[in-house]
């Protein structure tokens, strides 16, 4: 076995359903008593109901948390928790929502708790990727990781089935960038292959059945690790790709990275026969391919395969073929401009995913 280095974040997990009713306690034991409640305009009833189990014991509720965080927003929410006097935020949703809470809380110091209503991950990442003027930039401090992270499934139970599709997926991104990190390790890599072993199965079975408890459980479960090797290793091409796609463009987080992760790990293939055998070896139906396995179970979730399909211009693609090697950064197989600009194109319309680049 080679040599490696292991980081593990700090971070206090609570896990099982109807763990939410936990928070009051979670908040007593940290000695705070004047959260500020964090959502999006959709989820304003769920921070609403989160409320009601701190019996209106909060700060308020900043309900504009927005897609890919932008900085605007987060100066506005650091203003309303200073004019409330929040002694902490709780972040109720899913990246979007996280990603303010992490924003509050690294320029505050506030302790943020966080319960996460989609798969995204992000909950055990010390990362944040903020936008402004059309750019989204990323970051990793570990005063960014929220201190506390409640898994309760029962949050999850309404999530509708595209965004279930999309959000689990989002999460295998990130286990499958971490198999071929620069700094990976094999503990990392075992829990990378069985959160996607995790996901996979469950997602599958939550298409059909979208009020499994037991499948819900299982995908928070595999978000929980995948997340964890977001938070612990360097990513690459796929990431960079989709934060160029999702900032510049506006474009969806989760689907955007759906769409792009089987040509992303195509684009790396010819330099990472190991981590495709890793990943093969968890995906339903791959038949010893991983590309093909990708492809296979995007097919199964119904989920949007083309960037087209969210609204991006073909007249863009070169743009964010520009964007995407303007800054350097390690990748297993060297960033060229023409051979990224076909993987966007091929993403763009929406065909499957070929390792011929």
């Amino acid at each position: 076995m080679e040599a490696f280095v292991y980081n593990s974040n700090p971070a206090r997990v609570m896990f099982g359903s109807g763990s939410s009713k936990q928070l009051p306690d979670e908040l007593k034991r940290i000695n705070k008593s004047k959260p500020l409640l964090l959502s999006t305009p959709q989820q304003i009833s769920q921070a609403e109901d989160v409320g009601k189990i701190l019996n209106g014991q909060f700060a308020g509720l900043f309900s504009d948390a927005t897609m890919h965080t932008p900085t605007d927003v987060t100066e506005r929410a650091c203003a309303y928790a200073n004019s409330t006097g929040a002694d902490s935020v709780v972040s109720i949703g899913g990246g979007s929502t996280i990603g303010l809470g992490k924003a509050i809380s690294t320029r505050t110091g506030l302790y943020h708790i966080t319960l996460p209503t989609t798969y995204a991950g992000s909950e055990v990442t010390p990362i944040l990727g903020e936008t402004a003027e059309g750019r989204k930039e990323t970051r990793s401090d570990t005063s960014i990781l929220p201190g506390t992270v409640i898994y309760d499934v029962d949050l999850t139970l309404t999530l509708p089935v595209s965004l279930t599709a999309t959000s689990g997926v989002n999460a295998i991104a990130h286990a499958v960038e971490a198999l071929y990190a620069q700094n990976g390790n094999p503990i990392i890599n075992l829990l990378a292959q069985e959160g996607v072993r995790a996901l996979a199965a469950s997602l599958a079975q939550l298409i059909k059945d979208p009020h499994s408890k037991e499948a819900r459980t299982s995908a928070q479960y595999g978000a929980w690790l995948c997340g964890t090797c977001l938070g612990n290793v360097g990513m690459s091409l796929h990431h960079k790709l989709c934060h160029t796609l999702g900032g510049s463009f506006n474009l969806p987080h989760a689907e955007t990275h759906t769409i792009v992760l089987p040509h992303a790990l195509a684009y790396n293939a010819p330099k990472i026969p190991d981590a495709l055998k890793k990943l093969a070896d968890v995906l339903p139906d791959s038949n010893g391919d991983a590309v093909h396995g990708l492809n296979v179970l995007l097919g199964k979730l119904n989920v949007k395969r083309g960037l087209k399909e969210l609204g991006m211009k073909e007249e863009d693609i070169d743009k964010a073929a520009d964007i995407a090697v303007s800054k350097p950064y390690w990748n297993p197989r060297k960033v060229e401009r023409d051979a990224v600009r076909e993987l966007i194109r091929r993403a763009w319309a929406g065909e499957d995913a070929k390792a011929d680049l």
